[in-house]
C-alpha cells in the first residue's frame, strides 16, 4: 500500500525551496535542522486574535479595517467562534484529503464574510517596511487557504486580505505604535491544486538528485 503524506503551506514552501529537503522530511529520512525561531511574531499573533475577537463579539470591525476596503466592500469579521477556534489551531486547521488518503491542511489567522461568501485575512508581523513585492510571497498561502474552504463545501470570494503590522515607534509612556498596511490580493485555487499535485508527484518518485547547501551532503 502506497505511503500517504499530510502537507501544509509551510511544506509546499519547502518543496518549491529544495524538492529534495522536501522528499527527505517527509520520508522520515531526514529533517533540515530548525534555527532559533523568534517569539515575537506568535506572541503578536496571539494578541492580534484576541483583538480581532472582541471586535467581533461586538459585530464591528477593528479600526484597522473600519477605514479600508473590507468597510467598503460591506464585509464582517466571521461570526462562528467555535469553527473559527478550530481552523485556527495548527494541530487541527481546515483540511482536506484526497481519495487515495493524501492530506491538505492549513490553520487560518481569521475570515471576513461579504453576503454568504468568506473572505480570508491573514496577519503579518514585519520588522521593516515592506518592499512593493513583500505581499507577493504569501500567495500559495492564501490560495492554499481559499482551496481548503471550497473543499469543505464554503464559498469563498475571488480574493483575501493580508494585514502587516509594521512597528512606527515608541511613545514616551513605553507603548510601541504599529503602522497597518492592508493588502487585497486576487487568489487562484487552481494553483493550490496544482501546487500540492506537484508536492504528491515528487514525494511519490525517487528522491530528487539536485539539493541545496543543506541537504547536498547527506
Amino acid at each position: 500500500m502506497p505511503p500517504t503524506f499530510k502537507l501544509s503551506p509551510s511544506s509546499l514552501n519547502l518543496m518549491k525551496e529544495c524538492p529534495r529537503c522536501f522528499w527527505l522530511e517527509k520520508h522520515k529520512v531526514w529533517k533540515r535542522p530548525i534555527g532559533i525561531f523568534p517569539s515575537l511574531p506568535s506572541g503578536m499573533d496571539k494578541i492580534l486574535k484576541t483583538h480581532f475577537d472582541k471586535f467581533r463579539d461586538i459585530e464591528s470591525l477593528p479600526p484597522e479595517l473600519a477605514k479600508s476596503e473590507c468597510k467598503d466592500d460591506g464585509c464582517k469579521l466571521f461570526n462562528d467562534s467555535e469553527k473559527l477556534k478550530i481552523w485556527r489551531n495548527n494541530l487541527k486547521g481546515i483540511s482536506f484529503t484526497n481519495k487515495d488518503g493524501n492530506e491538505l491542511h492549513g490553520a487560518v489567522d481569521n475570515l471576513l464574510v461579504k453576503g454568504k461568501k468568506i473572505i480570508v485575512l491573514d496577519y503579518k508581523t514585519r520588522g521593516f517596511e515592506l518592499k512593493e513585492d513583500t505581499h507577493e510571497h504569501y500567495q500559495d498561502q492564501l490560495n492554499i487557504y481559499n482551496f481548503l474552504l471550497r473543499k469543505n463545501g464554503y464559498e469563498t470570494e475571488d480574493y483575501a486580505f493580508l494585514l502587516f503590522y509594521v512597528p512606527k515607534e515608541v511613545l514616551p509612556t513605553g507603548e510601541f505604535v504599529f503602522d497597518t498596511t492592508l493588502k487585497k490580493m486576487k487568489i487562484d485555487v487552481k494553483d493550490a491544486e496544482k501546487l500540492w499535485e506537484k508536492a504528491l508527484d515528487i514525494l511519490n518518485s525517487e528522491c530528487p538528485e539536485k539539493g541545496c547547501e543543506w541537504c547536498e551532503r547527506f
